[in-house]
C-alpha cells in the first residue's frame, strides 16, 4: 500500500515538475468576443501538442491599446515575447531597430520550417523589408465587405440576390428601403479610415500617399485629398444629412454593427472578418454578402481591396528559449489545419495558398455562399501601386485624424475638401515628425 501511494507520489511530482518546466511564452493580442475564444481554443491545442513549451495569451484591448502597452512594456524591460500589431503599426515597428526579431530571422536560427512562399501575396507583401523579408508573422488578415440584410432587401422589392455592386446602386437601393418602410437606413459602416477612405482609395486605383503609399520610403506624404476621395466624403455626408447613411463612430466604428443587428439598418460594411459575429448577432434575419460598391465614372474601379488585421512580431530582449518556442508556436499557427479552420470559423482571409486549398477540397465555399467574398475582392485585380497597401509610421495618430475631420464634416463645420485637406495638413506633419526619428 505505502509503496503503491510511494509509486503514486513520485508520479505526480514528476508531472508537476514536468508541467513547471514547460517553457512560458507570452503573447499580447487584442482579440476580444468570439474571435478570442477562438484564438484562445487554438493555443490550448498547441500547448497540448507539445511538452516543451506553454504560450500565455492576454487580451490588451483594442488594437491601438495593445500596440500601446508593448511599447511601454518595452521600455520598461517587462514585454512580451509575442505582440499582435495591426497592419497600419508596420511602419512604427519596422522603424524599431533592436526592438524586434524579424521573423525571417527567427525561424531560420532556430531551424524552423518555413517558406514565405508558400503565403498568399496580397497578404505578405505588406509585411516584408525592400528585400522581400518577412518581417512579422501573418496571422490575421481581413479585408472590408458588404454585408446585407436578405429579409429587408425582399420586403423592399429588391432581389436578395443581388446586393448593390456601384454606390448609385447603394442610394438607389438605400432610397427604396427607407421608402418601403423595410429598415429605417440604408446602410452603416465599421471604420471610416480604412474603409470608406483607404480601401475606397484602393478599389478606384488613387493614392492614398506618395511613394507607394509609404512602401517605398519614409520621406512619403499623404494624398488622400484627391477627387474621388472629397466625392465620396461628400456624398457619405449627404447620404447622413438624408438618413440613408448612419455614423457608426470613430475607430472602428463599435456603434456600427447594433445599427446593423436591430435591423434599423439594412447594409453594413466590415471588415471579413466580423463574420464569426454577423452570424452570432444576426439570427433574426438572413445575412447576405457583397463585395464593397465602387463608383462606375471611376476609369480602372473596381481594382482590389487591401487587407488590414494584424501579424505577431516578436519583441527582443526574451530569453533564448522563448525564442525557440515562439517560432514552435508560429510553425504550428501557420500549419494548413490550423489556418483553414481560423479562416472558416472568422472570416479572416486563409494567409497560406495550402489554407485555401484545403478549404476548397472540404468544399467549405460551396456550403458556405459569400465566404470567398473578401477574398476574390483582394486578389480581384494585379495590385498597383495604389492598391498594394499602406506603410505610414505615426498612422495610428493619423487614422485619428481622419476621424476628427470626417466628424467635423457630419457637424457642417468644414466641407469634404477642407476635411480632406485638413487630413492631409495634419497628417504630413506627424509624417515629417516620424521621418525626423527614423534618420
Amino acid at each position: 500500500m505505502s509503496r503503491l501511494f510511494t509509486a503514486s507520489a513520485v508520479a505526480l511530482i514528476a508531472s508537476l515538475s514536468a508541467a513547471h518546466a514547460k517553457t512560458e511564452i507570452q503573447w499580447w493580442h487584442a482579440m476580444g468576443g468570439e474571435l478570442g475564444a477562438k484564438l484562445e481554443e487554438i493555443v490550448k491545442g498547441f500547448n497540448e501538442s507539445q511538452d516543451e513549451y506553454n504560450v500565455v495569451p492576454s487580451y490588451k484591448g483594442t488594437y491601438p491599446e495593445t500596440m500601446t502597452a508593448a511599447i511601454a512594456a518595452f521600455r520598461a524591460k517587462e514585454q512580451p515575447a509575442i505582440v499582435q500589431v495591426f497592419e497600419v503599426g508596420t511602419g512604427t515597428m519596422m522603424a524599431a531597430e533592436g526592438a524586434i526579431v524579424p521573423v525571417y530571422q527567427l525561424m531560420e536560427e532556430q531551424g524552423a520550417e518555413f517558406d514565405p512562399s508558400a503565403f498568399l501575396p496580397a497578404v505578405v507583401g505588406y509585411y516584408t523589408d525592400t528585400d522581400g523579408n518577412m518581417l512579422s508573422m501573418p496571422f490575421n488578415s481581413s479585408t472590408p465587405i458588404l454585408y446585407y440584410n436578405k429579409d429587408v432587401f425582399e420586403k423592399a422589392g429588391l432581389d436578395p440576390a443581388a446586393p448593390p455592386k456601384t454606390w448609385a446602386e447603394m442610394e438607389e437601393f438605400s432610397k427604396k428601403i427607407m421608402e418601403s418602410g423595410a429598415a429605417k437606413c440604408g446602410f452603416t459602416t465599421g471604420w471610416v479610415s480604412w474603409i470608406q477612405t483607404e480601401n475606397l482609395s484602393a478599389f478606384h486605383n488613387q493614392p492614398i500617399g506618395t511613394e507607394q503609399n509609404g512602401i517605398g520610403g519614409p520621406s512619403a506624404r499623404l494624398s488622400l485629398n484627391g477627387p474621388v476621395q472629397v466625392k465620396h466624403w461628400e456624398n457619405l455626408k449627404k447620404w447622413a444629412d438624408e438618413g440613408i447613411f448612419k455614423y457608426g463612430g470613430p475607430v472602428g466604428g463599435d456603434n456600427a454593427p447594433p445599427l446593423f443587428y436591430s435591423q434599423e439598418c439594412a447594409m453594413i460594411m466590415n471588415s471579413s472578418a466580423s463574420r464569426a459575429g454577423v452570424i452570432a448577432n444576426a439570427k433574426d434575419f438572413e445575412l447576405g454578402y457583397g463585395m464593397l460598391p465602387y463608383y462606375d465614372d471611376v476609369e480602372g474601379a473596381p481594382q482590389n481591396s487591401i487587407i488590414g488585421g494584424a501579424t505577431l512580431w516578436v519583441l527582443s530582449g526574451r530569453p533564448d528559449e522563448e525564442y525557440a518556442g515562439a517560432a514552435k508556436f508560429f510553425e504550428y499557427l501557420s500549419s494548413p489545419e490550423v489556418q483553414a479552420d481560423w479562416h472558416q470559423f472568422s472570416g479572416y482571409l486563409p494567409i497560406t495558398q495550402a489554407a485555401y486549398d484545403l478549404g476548397k477540397e472540404q468544399g467549405y465555399y460551396e456550403e458556405n455562399p459569400g465566404s470567398e467574398v473578401g477574398l476574390q475582392q483582394v486578389t480581384l485585380n494585379e495590385p498597383t501601386e495604389n492598391s498594394k497597401g499602406l506603410r505610414f509610421g505615426n498612422y495610428v495618430q493619423i487614422r485619428g485624424i481622419i476621424d476628427e475631420e470626417f466628424e467635423q464634416l457630419l457637424a457642417g463645420d468644414k466641407d469634404a475638401q477642407g476635411a480632406l485637406d485638413a487630413v492631409v495638413e495634419r497628417g504630413d506633419a506627424l509624417l515629417e515628425e516620424f521621418e525626423a526619428q527614423s534618420q
